[in-house]
């Protein structure tokens, strides 16, 4: 599940977007001597991506992104932050960026294992589940600051970056997603194998999918494979099946300029009414007519 946040003080925003400026160059890859963190700079609008979104908090420095899941569409910014939970086929594209003020970002992959110890070692109480409150706090801000600098001071990457992440861990813990963070590894095992339930789904979503086969593959019953499913993504194998198919249809059309037929037998659909009458329910458009929205969208900067 994506979760949409608003907070975090300007002048810290700030400073985050000029540090990351500082250590990285258009075309850089993400990667960092700290393998869990990814710093992110363009500048130019990009094309959309999809990719299977895992386990992360995201934050934006500078520019803008969306991000769409289904027919949700999240836009985040400077003023926002996303928080995901489980892996979830999306949609991103950054929608703001230019060589004078390029997007700016990063993000930092959660450890479920490592989140259940703190609480374990911690012994946290449950927190309530809030409504959006302050979001990203100054002292959240800061540990991401501290983590930052490390990059400046390799050596000290290997004792002090697993403290930081375990104090930002500790600090979403505690604050407005608590109580959803934990969701991540109140599943114990199960979390794991819906995880590679969907890591299948997601390499052979153009394939016939048998929910007993899936199940059998992710080493779980039938039943308990749709509890859990449904759980952790709020669809069914079969739902979840048709949003990576659409998905990947519509990225087709977008970037390779595929027609609505050739797309839906790329993707597995057999009928092109059928791919047609579920694009537009899921999308809320017609192919070509979406695909103009989008286009139209991009140009204008904005949703």
């Amino acid at each position: 599940m994506i979760e949409q946040k608003t907070g975090g003080s300007v002048p810290g925003r700030m400073t985050l977007a000029a540090k990351i400026a500082r250590l990285t160059v258009a075309g850089s890859p993400p990667t960092t001597p700290i393998p869990e963190l990814s710093l992110y700079r363009r500048e130019a609008p990009s094309e959309p991506t999809s990719y299977l979104h895992g386990p992360s908090i995201c934050l934006i420095a500078q520019g803008s992104k969306r991000v769409i899941l289904g027919e949700e569409s999240y836009t985040y910014d400077a003023q926002n932050f996303l928080l995901t939970s489980v892996g979830l086929p999306v949609v991103a594209q950054v929608i703001e960026a230019s060589t004078d003020r390029p997007y700016l970002g990063l993000s930092l992959k959660l450890d479920p294992g490592k989140i259940a110890q703190l609480i374990m070692d911690a012994d946290l109480p449950s927190p309530p589940i809030r409504k959006a409150g302050s979001g990203l706090t100054v002292p959240l801000l800061d540990a991401f600051h501290r983590l930052l600098d490390l990059l400046d001071e390799p050596e000290d990457i290997p004792i002090l970056a697993p403290l930081i992440r375990r104090e930002i861990y500790y600090r979403l813990l505690v604050g407005d997603q608590g109580a959803r963070l934990r969701q991540i590894v109140e599943m114990g095992s199960q979390s794991h194998q819906i995880a590679r339930a969907i890591e299948w789904l997601k390499d052979n979503y153009s394939r016939p999918l048998r929910v007993d086969d899936l199940a059998a593959f992710a080493g779980m019953s039938t039943s308990s494979l749709h509890h859990h499913f449904r759980a952790m993504t709020a669809m069914s194998p079969l739902q979840f099946q048709k949003r990576l198919r659409l998905q990947e249809a519509r990225l087709l059309m977008l970037t390779q300029h595929l027609d609505a037929a050739i797309a839906a037998l790329r993707v597995g659909y057999e009928s092109p009414s059928q791919f047609s009458r579920e694009y537009r329910r899921l999308f809320g458009a017609p192919p070509l007519r979406d695909l103009r929205n989008l286009h139209q969208g991009a140009a204008g900067g904005v949703e």
